[in-house]
């Protein structure tokens, strides 16, 4: 079975996803840009597909809607997780292994920073 693998920054929490990695959006809002000091690029995957080491090393921080989950040890961004579904977001710059899978959207993009232009082509989405 296809196997993606994915770490922070010092190795203290890994993650395991099986299967095919569904396209990633990237949220330009203003708290994934402060999550991840830029944009946040990610792939919603069913929680049944995967798996994560290190469980006691990630830091959750609550928001209304979601709770993102970062490395307690290294600080690194990993997870952006909604309440009251039954997915999760990966964040696509902790994978080790090749995606092979592209970005489809950019969501949120009324809040995007004023530093930089979208100009890829893909579709954006203003919320």
């Amino acid at each position: 079975a296809l196997m993606h693998k994915g770490s922070c920054l010092c190795g203290a929490v890994t993650s395991e996803v099986r299967g095919t990695l569904p396209g990633p959006d990237v949220c330009h809002c203003g708290q994934c840009r402060k999550f991840s000091g830029h944009c946040f690029a990610s792939t919603d995957v069913s929680r049944e597909c995967v798996t994560i080491f290190g469980g006691d090393r990630v830091t959750w921080y609550n928001g209304q809607k979601a709770r993102r989950g970062f490395c307690s040890v290294c600080g690194c961004s990993l997870f952006w997780d909604p309440l009251h579904h039954d997915w999760i977001g990966l964040a696509m710059g902790a994978f080790d292994t090749p995606t092979k899978t592209r970005v489809r959207v950019h969501i949120h993009v009324a809040d995007k920073g004023d530093y930089y232009e979208i100009e890829d082509g893909l579709p954006q989405h203003p919320h």
